[in-house]
């Protein structure tokens, strides 16, 4: 009798040992970023050491640095974890987020402002205390200045991408360029924007999603196609 060879189904013991490998690289990416995320807020930028995030995470003090490479690049990632909604989302490419998805793909750009505006509240409410503390500690650490400069660097080219997409799509008021869109955008969009709005003056974050999303739309749209969506939506509504 002879037995069927099974060879073509069984898969190498390297490919398995190296997505293992993989899964548990992630898996304490993720930790660290989580214990340090904990430290950084509660004792700050300053406070808080190598040391002690690794013993918070269960690692070893090397294995941070093979990580990440310094303080300051970590700090960065969890900032960066923080306005994805977790260590595991941000490794996921911005555009293929589910929010963000959902926002490319609608045709209608006062919509889409919408999708975008309902993001930033919560975005600003976890980054935030982040944010604070690297604009504090920024102030005398030039390494961590430049992690200010790359994230607010980001973030533009974020908001470039989507006055990008308001111009492929005819919907920007004429003689405004993508750039000038792009500034508008991360300039209400903004930290700042937020903490004068919700944090001093105790505006619920519903009514600032919702100021920033009509407050682009005037500053962005083009008048014509701001009155297709209000005929649009009467239409609608009958």
């Amino acid at each position: 009798m002879t037995i069927p060879s099974n060879t073509e189904s069984v898969k190498p013991r390297g490919h398995y040992d190296s997505t293992r490998r993989r899964a548990q690289a992630a898996q304490t990416r993720n930790d660290i970023v989580a214990a340090a995320l904990v430290l950084f807020l509660d004792q700050g930028y300053v406070g808080t050491t190598i040391v002690a995030i690794a013993k918070a995470a269960g690692v070893a003090v090397e294995t941070i640095y093979r990580a990440f490479g310094s303080k300051a690049a970590l700090f960065k990632s969890v900032v960066e974890a923080a306005v994805a909604g977790g260590a595991r989302r941000a490794m996921v490419p911005v555009e293929e987020r589910p929010a963000i998805k959902a926002m490319i793909e609608e045709q209608d750009p006062r919509r889409m402002l919408e999708l975008h505006a309902s993001t930033q509240p919560g975005i600003h409410a976890r980054a935030g205390p982040l944010h604070r503390v690297l604009i504090e500690a920024a102030t005398t650490d030039t390494e961590l200045a430049r992690v200010w400069t790359q994230l607010e660097a980001q973030r533009l080219d974020g908001m470039k991408s989507i006055a990008g997409l308001l111009s492929d799509r005819g919907a920007l008021r004429p003689g405004l360029s993508i750039d000038e869109a792009a500034d508008v955008l991360w300039t209400i969009n903004s930290l700042a924007v937020y903490d004068l709005l919700v944090l001093k003056r105790g505006w619920p974050p519903s009514r600032y999603r919702d100021w920033i999303a009509a407050t682009n739309a005037r500053a962005l749209l083009d008048r014509g196609e701001q009155s297709i969506r209000r005929k649009s939506s009467a239409r609608r509504e009958r």
